[in-house]
């Protein structure tokens, strides 16, 4: 009886793993391919592993936004909004970084977009 119970845990957590591991390789970025929107354009498509270290100034109604990439990585460095949100996010990982009220968003591009736009 307790061999049977062991084996329906084991079973069990092997199940839970292979669930997670799949959520984990569903939602991998396509590549390092990020988009910079404002206002539901998109102002950039970008691959971050082909990108070289620079800095992206994006202005909004007198606003403006700097956005950094460093070694294959991508923040928002400044932004004229009172609240800093954006830059408080710190380098982009699972969630986007957006600026509200300069209507600005960084995120990255999913495989599983029909179309290939932005998730």
């Amino acid at each position: 009886m307790k061999n049977s119970r062991l084996w329906i845990a084991a079973a069990a957590a092997v199940f839970m793993a292979a669930v997670v591991w799949c959520v984990i390789i569903l939602n991998k970025p396509e590549e390092e391919t990020v988009t910079i929107s404002q206002d539901g354009q998109i102002l950039y498509t970008l691959d971050l592993s082909k990108e070289s270290d620079r800095t992206i100034t994006v202005e909004y109604e007198g606003r403006k936004n700097v956005i950094e990439i460093k070694e294959g990585r991508i923040h928002m460095l400044e932004a004229d909004c009172p609240d800093h949100t954006c830059i408080n996010t710190g380098w982009l990982e699972d969630l986007p970084i957006v600026c509200l009220p300069n209507k600005l968003v960084i995120e990255f591009v999913y495989k599983d977009s029909a179309d290939g736009a932005a998730r």
